[in-house]
């Protein structure tokens, strides 16, 4: 047998179950109808992926808080299950759980850019690198420096060894430059 979560589903009271933080992506009234009707005909047929909290006693999404709204908003759904959700139960710290929440996301190709580099800032603020971030969320260098860039957060930029086109001490220079642009500029 395998040690996959999804093997050792459990049914939890939709009271314990919480939304995460970080999930980085919405979904549109026309397919939140389409997952109600999903739902509605076939039952939930993936579980919520979550993981357990033992000082609150509650289980914290990390994928499938549009299955969990949908017992929360359709009061069919809820009273059929009993108030019951499926529940797949994994342990990791939180910067794995960020980062498996991203990688459904992704898969199902769906997230949000601005909750994206939100995400990254936090993974950035727990410390990992730009590498880390890169392996565990399958994003190329350039995606990740683009998402950088929107944060506009300065401390994402920090392990980036940016060249220098002058030193600000190198007056000379400075006063060269600006004395061969005024004499062109006076010719002018």
């Amino acid at each position: 047998m395998s040690n996959s979560p999804v093997y050792n589903i459990i049914s939890v009271p939709v009271e314990k179950v919480v939304p995460n933080t970080y999930n980085p992506n919405s979904v549109a009234p026309p397919e939140m109808k389409l997952l109600y009707d999903s739902i509605k005909e076939d039952g939930y047929t993936m579980p919520i992926v979550c993981y357990y909290v033992k000082s609150k006693d509650v289980y914290v999404i990390v994928d499938g808080f549009h299955r969990y709204r949908i017992m929360l908003e359709y009061p069919d759904i809820y009273e059929r299950e009993g108030g019951m959700l499926p529940v797949s139960v994994i342990d990791k710290p939180l910067d794995h759980r960020m980062a498996s929440t991203i990688r459904h996301n992704r898969a199902r190709g769906n997230h949000d850019v601005d909750l994206m580099s939100n995400i990254l800032g936090e993974l950035h603020e727990l410390g990992r690198s730009d590498e880390w971030v890169s392996q565990h969320l399958g994003m190329d260098m350039d995606e990740i420096l683009r998402l950088k860039q929107l944060t506009g957060l300065k401390a994402l930029f920090r392990e980036v060894d940016f060249g220098k086109a002058w030193e600000p001490g190198d007056t000379e220079l400075s006063k060269e430059f600006f004395v061969e642009y005024e004499k062109e500029d006076e010719e002018k």
